[in-house]
């Protein structure tokens, strides 16, 4: 069996183009702490998909919120919380139910 492993990385031009954002906005996002591409310069920045989503997201909440860029990483670290305990709860329901059943 062959494994593969594969990873996109995406340069800052890249990131900029797929998210629609302006190259100065991306360059904020992680001045800020929003996102920590690999390399030092923005010109050797390196992004994976996931910190695509993550800038998304944090635009959607810069944009609909009116949230500064310095607050965005606490809010996704509280959504991704929040996420993690529904997930938790819906596991421990499905385990009450289970038990409940079994009576």
């Amino acid at each position: 069996m062959i494994e593969t492993s594969l990873t996109v990385e995406l340069s800052l031009e890249d990131i900029c183009e797929l998210a629609k954002l302006p190259t100065e906005v991306m360059i904020t996002i992680v001045e800020e702490g929003v996102l920590e591409p690999k390399g030092e310069a923005p010109e050797e920045w390196c992004f994976d998909c996931y910190m695509l989503s993550i800038a998304k997201r944090a635009v959607r909440l810069h944009r609909d919120f009116d949230i500064d860029w310095s607050g965005i990483p606490l809010y996704l670290d509280m959504i991704n919380e929040l996420e993690k305990l529904r997930s938790e709860n819906r596991t421990l329901r499905q385990r009450l139910g289970r038990f409940l059943l079994e009576e």
